[in-house]
C-alpha cells in the first residue's frame, strides 16, 4: 500500500505521439527524471485511456493522424481539463506555435530537444498555476 501512495505523490507525464520511438525514448527520458510516464500511440488513445484527470502534463506531438495535438488540447480544454501542455515537434511553423501558445500550451519545442530543455520545460509546467 505505501508504494500506490508514493506513486501518486510522483507527477504523472504523458506522452502522445505517433513515431514509437520517440516515444519510448521519451518514456525512458521522463522516468530517468524520477517521474511516472504513460505512453500513448494517438490522441484518442489517449482520451480512452481515462487517465486525463490524472495528467500533470501532457507532452504532445502537433501532427498525427485522425486528431492531431491542436485539436486534442481544444477538445481537452471544451471538456474543462487545464492539462498543461508541452509540445514537442519536428513538424511545427511558426503559426502552429502561436496557436497552441495562444491556446495555453506551457511551450513548444521543436526536435530534436535537449534533456535539459525538456526537463526545464516539464519544471515550467509542473508549476502551472492550474496545478496548485
Amino acid at each position: 500500500m505505501a508504494t500506490a501512495g508514493r506513486s501518486a505523490e510522483i507527477p504523472l507525464l504523458v506522452i502522445v505521439d505517433d513515431d514509437a520511438s520517440t516515444r519510448i525514448s521519451t518514456q525512458r527520458l521522463i522516468r530517468s527524471f524520477g517521474f511516472r510516464a504513460n505512453v500513448f500511440p494517438s490522441a484518442q488513445e489517449f482520451l480512452d485511456s481515462g487517465c486525463a484527470q490524472d495528467t500533470a502534463c501532457l507532452i504532445l506531438d502537433l501532427r498525427m493522424p485522425s486528431m492531431n495535438g491542436l485539436q486534442l488540447q481544444r477538445l481537452l480544454a471544451s471538456r474543462s481539463y487545464q492539462i498543461p501542455i508541452i509540445f514537442v515537434t519536428v513538424h511545427g511553423n511558426n503559426q502552429d506555435q502561436r496557436e497552441a501558445m495562444k491556446a495555453g500550451a506551457v511551450d513548444f519545442l521543436r526536435k530534436p530537444v535537449s534533456k535539459e530543455t525538456l526537463l526545464n520545460a516539464i519544471q515550467m509546467a509542473l508549476m502551472h498555476p492550474t496545478l496548485r
